[in-house]
């Protein structure tokens, strides 16, 4: 049977008031109360009801984490920054995989909330408009980490995606790249959106364009990198920009298995750096984005409105830096 705080306040000869302050960290309970207290909870392994306890105090300490895909590399690495913050301020994490299904986010949404937890982050992924409306009604704190919504109004950690497009599609022009591809995910639109808008830009720039039929939008994985560069190999590209580790390693296999010498005749330019980077040969030059500190700052954030601090920034953009590797000249 269920141990109660009944139970361990009729064995330990206390009042279920006394169990509560000791299982709550009050103070104001005699030393040797408290002893004699968390020995009976130790005898008999009691668990107290965070629910319950979160009635009483309007606080669960919990909060709920909504991943597109808890199986792709990057999300793990954010996930593991925003768990290390989580756990020092003494916070537990409800996590969710989406799908990057928006039906499903706004279904584990409305669950969280059920759940009396006292906040919610979402890493990365996709935010239709139904879905900011309940963010932006939300009960409690909402903070979006690698992703954004469009006019910034949501809480949010991101890299500079566009700027680091541009300064990307620089270095490939300079290397003398001239027919370019983009291979999207739809993990988050917005970082897609952004890394576009920056290499047709420079493109542009330099009396150059990106033909529609060098655009390629898929899941991040690596099969869909695969699926990228058969479909879009056929006009010839020099130099592919992929908004994903998975899928630019699918490309860059896809393009040695076709003969094609990289990056003497193709190169390839990812915007994750993740740890797959470094395991492919040759080894994937990439946008490096702070995942980690992405994570941490994102939760940071979310801790801070959830304990009414002070806000200096409540959308925060990260320094990212540029590592060419063996996928360009």
């Amino acid at each position: 049977m269920t141990v109660t705080i009944y139970d361990v306040a009729r064995e330990a000869r206390v009042s279920m008031a006394t169990v509560s302050r000791v299982v709550n960290g009050n103070q104001n309970v005699k030393p040797e109360t408290r002893d004699k207290v968390n020995e009976v909870i130790k005898k008999l392994n009691y668990r107290p009801n965070a629910v319950a306890r979160g009635l009483a105090s309007k606080k669960t300490t919990t909060v709920g984490v909504i991943i597109p895909d808890i199986s792709n590399v990057y999300y793990s690495q954010l996930a593991r920054g925003l768990e290390d913050i989580a756990t020092m301020y003494k916070y537990h994490s409800i996590i969710s995989n989406s799908d990057n299904d928006p039906e499903k986010a706004k279904e584990i949404f409305n669950n969280l909330l059920s759940k009396q937890v006292d906040g919610i982050i979402f890493l990365g992924g996709t935010l239709d408009d139904e879905l900011e409306k309940l963010i932006e009604t939300s009960s409690v704190p909402v903070v979006v980490s690698g992703t954004s919504d469009d006019d910034h109004s949501i809480a949010s950690v991101n890299i500079d995606y566009k700027q680091a497009a541009k300064e990307v599609t620089e270095h490939l022009i300079e290397t003398g790249a001239k027919q370019f591809a983009f291979v999207g995910g739809n993990n988050s639109e917005k970082a897609e959106a952004d890394v576009l808008e920056g290499l047709q830009e420079v493109l542009q720039q330099h009396q150059l364009s990106l033909d529609d039929n060098l655009k390629f939008t898929g899941k991040e994985t690596y099969k869909d990198g695969l699926n990228a560069f058969e479909t879009i190999s056929q006009f010839k590209p020099d130099a592919i920009l992929s908004i994903s580790d998975e899928q630019a390693i699918g490309i860059v296999h896809a393009a040695l298995d076709a003969d094609v010498k990289i990056p003497e005749n193709l190169q390839v330019v990812s915007f994750n750096n993740t740890r797959l980077v470094e395991m492919v040969r040759p080894q994937l030059s990439s946008v490096i984005q702070p995942l980690y500190d992405i994570g941490a700052v994102g939760m940071r954030l979310l801790t801070k409105y959830m304990n009414n601090e002070d806000i200096t920034e409540s959308n925060v953009i990260l320094p990212y830096r540029i590592e060419y590797r063996g996928t360009t000249r």
